[in-house]
């Protein structure tokens, strides 16, 4: 049985629900995670060795772990927070276990890339660490950030296809029921596609937005 344009358009809705609450919650945990990696490393703001060692090796273990693993290691948890390990709001919660690390780790390479100048210059105006962060860091590496954030977003949409082999729901799901279990080369390469045009799409709006916050 061939699918229907029904039964797309659902799983296209199913995989933007679980990429755009993933991509929120991630930020909420990578963006500050991140901030925190960046101002504890020696010789900046917050310089603190013993916190960036620790969040430094608890982000690495998380990232180390592949999505498709972590995905079956943490069943459990995703059961307790959101009482089923099948279907969409099951796949959120290890997508956001496995992005928010990695937006972190994002966060720290783009703060990096601020000129030293810059500090120097909130330091010389005698702002406190949170008016740096807030109003000399962020600002200046923005641009960067809407880069990196489109990159986690294009990864994302990529865990949320691999979700679909444990029912995660969505264009992977479909994927797998239709495309892979029971040979349908069509809806395979409908899924295909619609993955490529969402990712180009993506791609394309983080990089006019990041030129568009770069000129300003």
């Amino acid at each position: 049985m061939l699918v229907n344009q029904d039964q797309i358009l659902t799983a296209v809705i199913e995989t933007v629900q679980m990429v755009t609450v993933s991509f929120i919650f991630s930020i909420l945990l990578g963006l500050p995670l991140g901030i925190a990696l960046f101002v504890t490393r020696a010789g900046q703001i917050l310089e603190n060795r013993a916190v960036f060692s620790v969040l430094n090796i608890v982000i690495n273990v998380f990232r180390s772990i592949p999505f498709i693993i972590l995905l079956v290691a943490i069943i459990p948890f995703t059961r307790l927070v959101v009482g089923t390990s099948i279907g969409t709001a099951a796949a959120i919660v290890p997508m956001i276990v496995y992005a928010g690390p990695y937006i972190a780790r994002l966060v720290e390479s783009s703060l990096l890339e601020v000129d030293d100048g810059v500090l120097e210059a909130a330091d010389a105006m005698g702002a406190t660490p949170f008016q740096t962060i807030l109003r000399f860091l962020l600002p200046e590496a923005l641009s960067s950030l809407v880069v990196n954030f489109t990159i986690a977003t294009i990864g994302l949409i990529g865990a949320s296809a691999m979700a679909g082999t444990v029912g995660g729901g969505g264009v992977g799901d479909l994927a797998i029921t239709y495309g892979y279990q029971r040979f349908d080369t069509v809806t395979m390469a409908i899924t295909v596609i619609i993955l490529i045009v969402m990712v180009q799409g993506l791609q394309s709006l983080g990089n006019f937005l990041s030129r568009t916050v770069g000129r300003r």
